[in-house]
């Protein structure tokens, strides 16, 4: 998968990286792809994303996929974590 090569790969190779989560939607002929990352803290966030981490890091092959991707991206902090 195209997002795990890339995106993972890179994430899960830079200090402070927690886990992932890829979510997918079916929208018949398309889909729907978002990406959750886990961090120790926004630093480990910038070690990545670079200093300004409300812009979505992109690859040279997305266009390749057709992919229409977010170009903002949105931080948030865990405040509880159940999982069943």
């Amino acid at each position: 998968m195209y997002l795990y090569e890339t995106g993972i790969k890179d994430t899960s190779a830079t200090k402070g990286f927690l886990g992932a989560q890829i979510l997918n939607r079916d929208l018949g002929d398309d889909a729907e792809i978002t990406l959750l990352t886990y961090w120790e803290d926004l630093d480990c966030t910038k070690s990545f994303a670079g200093e300004d981490i409300s812009i979505a890091k992109l690859y040279p092959e997305d266009e390749k996929y057709k992919l229409n991707p977010d170009l903002h991206v949105s931080h948030y902090e865990v405040r509880e974590n159940m999982w069943l």
